[in-house]
């Protein structure tokens, strides 16, 4: 099951950060179809969010089709984003990479916010590149 979390830090707000994780968990074949989402209850006494935010969150996910409420029961993830079993088994040595990348940083005396900022600027200089190189 998945466990929400909240960057306060992050600009973007409560409900949508909810909504990406949902959606990250599935394209990494975390969420399947059929598993149930934790209850609103649950999200609310985890993370210290306000019950509405959970809901409207859930509703949005709802309206794009990934998960459906089954009242008395909870709520369902409907579909999946992730692609077939070879392509997610294809995750784990790179996860193992980028594990072993993040000891390093650590070892380095990076803390958490320099090594998302050097995360997050190498991808998007990366992506650039790339939609530079196609266009």
């Amino acid at each position: 099951m998945i466990e929400f979390h909240l960057d306060s830090r992050s600009g973007v707000s409560p409900y949508l950060q909810l909504v990406q994780q949902v959606r990250q968990a599935m394209r990494l074949g975390l969420l399947k179809d059929g598993d149930r989402l934790p209850t609103v209850k649950d999200v609310v006494a985890r993370v210290a969010i306000n019950p509405n935010t959970v809901l409207k969150a859930y509703r949005e996910l709802e309206y794009e089709g990934l998960v459906q409420p089954r009242p008395g029961l909870g709520t369902f993830v409907t579909r999946t984003l992730g692609g077939d079993d070879d392509s997610r088994a294809a995750h784990e040595p790179l996860r193992q990479e980028l594990t072993e990348w993040f000891e390093r940083a650590r070892k380095a005396g990076l803390d958490d916010e320099v090594v998302e900022a050097l995360l997050l600027s190498t991808f998007r200089e990366f992506s650039e590149e790339r939609a530079g190189r196609r266009g």
